[in-house]
């Protein structure tokens, strides 16, 4: 797949399936839309997290 086409996929995605405008999808780094895109992706249940974690291993239990 070239540049182009890959670029005209996720502004597909970007414009159509999330609602952006054109120009805010240009003004935006690519990673910020790629973490976006697996966030939206996430919310629709078409993708699962890579790591699933609950506030317990996140903050351990500190007893004093």
């Amino acid at each position: 797949m070239s540049d182009n086409e890959t670029f005209t996929r996720l502004l597909h995605f970007g414009t159509i399936v999330m609602g952006m405008s054109e120009e805010k999808f240009w003004h935006m780094p690519i990673g910020l839309f790629l973490d976006l895109m697996a966030c939206h992706k996430q919310f629709l249940g078409i993708e699962k997290p890579v790591k699933a974690e609950n506030i317990d291993t996140a903050i351990p239990l500190i007893i004093s």
